[in-house]
């Protein structure tokens, strides 16, 4: 599967057993130097829209939606150690949480990165 964005400045890709999601360099780039990451816990439960972390920046703390229902299986333990990660490789090394999917159909409704793109122009 590729990577599918919400309207919210989200990401969230699955390679194999693991899906990922995270914010875009849109969001990273609105929000400034981020330089803390309020992670949700491992085994919570998060419905499509619900708020799932708090990426706090120099500027703002902003909401990270949850752009599927999930279950957090892990935090990226990079990220809590270096928040700037998510500055510097939002689509990478930057991601937030792994997660289970819960309603897999629910990525159906994301927006694909031309899709995305287009979106952000707006």
């Amino acid at each position: 599967m590729s990577m599918r964005f919400s309207s919210d400045h989200v990401w969230i890709e699955s390679k194999g057993e693991v899906t990922n999601i995270g914010i875009t360099e849109h969001a990273q780039d609105a929000l400034g130097d981020i330089v803390f990451v309020d992670f949700p816990q491992v085994g919570k439960l998060f419905t499509k829209g619900d708020a799932l972390a708090v990426v706090e920046s120099v500027k703002a703390a902003a909401d990270v939606y949850s752009p599927a229902s999930v279950e957090v299986i892990a935090i990226n333990p990079q990220l809590s150690e270096n928040p700037a990660l998510a500055n510097s490789d939002p689509l990478g090394s930057g991601w937030l949480v792994e997660v289970k999917l819960l309603e897999p159909s629910e990525l159906d409704s994301l927006m694909d990165l031309a899709a995305y793109q287009a979106f952000c122009q707006n």
